[in-house]
């Protein structure tokens, strides 16, 4: 009896052991788990904690890898030796791309807006590589050789295609727009703003259901994108029932665009230097809207959205361009002995716009703003005929020069051809 009772409580003593050890596995397994999760809560919220995300950044981003690319826009008043000097070149680095340079370029006359780029060791702050856009179709590769430790100098051209567009549109809101609708080019339309400018006011002249046609030079790269775009061959502006073709004509001594007769479109100054614009107050006597008394405006204000280009009305040469007091930033060309033009209150001038600098008919000198003495956006435009301000809307101009003899001839053959041409894009034969 004793000896059963002793089994019993040893087999019940394994039993309870075997349990107890469950429990204790069962209980330690749990405060682990427990302790792991509130870790792995712990490293989330430090994780998702703004400002180690902040430390964690910054750490990142002083790790800048060896090589760095650098891409730069010339801006207004910047020179090459200042720009590379910002990014810590060294001045011997800077001397030895100039001589490569130079070889192409003129350093000494960079443009607003031309792009380069080069990599640079950061470890030695020399360059690697250094590539410098001449046009859109040319580019300057210099790359350093390690054996020389010089720059090896490639020059790339992108071959173009030349394919000439045709467009055509009613004009229900402006020109410009409904131009830009048919994906007509910026510039082509200012060119086309151009040549009528000497005939037409844009802000008068044409009314709704007006129309116009065009067709002109692109020049096309192997994926079909417009890298530039060449001259306007052909150019129609139908204005009440109207037409007013003209024909462009590339012979060397009187290359231009001319009507139907032969007769040049252009002529001494264009007739309104700005496209899109209306007038918003005429030359006369009139109450200054800053001042408040009346005087007597020497010009002819055309109001216009902030940033439209303005045209050199002529050809000349710039005699001023900077601030003029009450007219804000202004241009001031000088055309001949007898006529001058001003244009005032620029938000900015274009590249290559300072004194000095010869300019063309058309040509964009600047940019519609509303600095000086202005209440909004427009251009102040003047007129000086020997010293005198007078009203340009009512100054009749010198007619353009009309071609005679065999250039007559030459020119009515290119007129035919042109005009075959036209046909075969509107039906879409070519």
């Amino acid at each position: 009896m004793l000896k059963k009772i002793k089994l019993g409580v040893k087999k019940n003593l394994e039993i309870f052991a075997l349990f107890l050890l469950i429990v204790i596995t069962i209980t330690f397994t749990s405060y682990y788990n427990y302790n792991k999760k509130k870790v792995f809560i712990n490293y989330s919220n430090l994780l998702d904690n703004i400002y180690f995300k902040k430390s964690f950044n910054q750490i990142l981003n002083s790790l800048e890898p060896r090589f760095k690319k650098i891409e730069h826009e010339i801006g207004v008043g910047e020179t090459f030796d200042k720009i590379l000097e910002e990014y810590s070149v060294e001045k011997s680095e800077i001397t030895q791309i100039k001589k490569e340079l130079r070889k192409k370029i003129n350093l000494d006359k960079l443009n607003v807006d031309q792009k380069f780029q080069f990599t640079i060791d950061q470890s030695s702050s020399l360059i690697k590589e250094f590539i410098f856009q001449v046009s859109n179709t040319e580019k300057i590769f210099l790359t350093r050789e390690k054996e020389t430790n010089k720059f090896d100098q490639k020059i790339v051209v992108t071959k173009l295609n030349k394919d000439i567009v045709y467009g055509e549109s009613i004009i229900l809101d402006s020109l410009y727009k409904s131009a830009t609708n048919k994906k007509i080019p910026a510039n082509i339309i200012i060119e086309f703003a151009r040549i009528y400018g000497f005939q037409v006011d844009f802000q008068r002249d044409i009314r709704k259901k007006d129309s116009f046609q065009i067709m002109f030079e692109v020049f096309l790269d192997d994926k079909k994108n417009i890298i530039e775009t060449g001259n306007i061959l052909y150019a129609n502006l139908k204005l009440s029932g109207e037409d007013n073709s003209l024909y462009y004509f590339d012979s060397k001594e009187n290359m231009g665009h001319y009507d139907k007769s032969g007769k040049s479109v252009q002529k001494a100054l264009m007739k309104t230097p700005i496209n899109g614009a209306r007038l918003s107050s005429s030359f006369g006597m009139r109450k200054h809207p800053i001042d408040g008394f009346n005087k007597m405006h020497k010009g002819t204000d055309f109001a216009a959205p902030m940033g439209t280009p303005i045209m050199a009305s002529g050809n000349g040469i710039i005699k001023k361009a900077g601030w003029c007091g009450g007219g804000g930033n202004c241009v001031v060309i000088k055309h001949n002995s007898t006529y001058q033009t001003v244009y005032a209150h620029m938000s900015k001038f274009a590249k290559g716009i300072r004194k000095g600098t010869r300019v063309k008919q058309g040509q964009t000198i600047g940019y519609v703003g509303s600095t000086g003495k202005s209440t909004g956006p427009h251009l102040h435009y003047e007129v000086i005929v020997n010293g005198k301000r007078i009203n340009s809307q009512t100054l009749k101009l010198p007619s353009g020069k009309t071609l005679k003899g065999s250039e007559r001839k030459i020119f009515e053959t290119k007129r035919i051809k042109l005009d075959v041409l036209k046909s075969e894009k509107i039906i879409g034969l070519n």
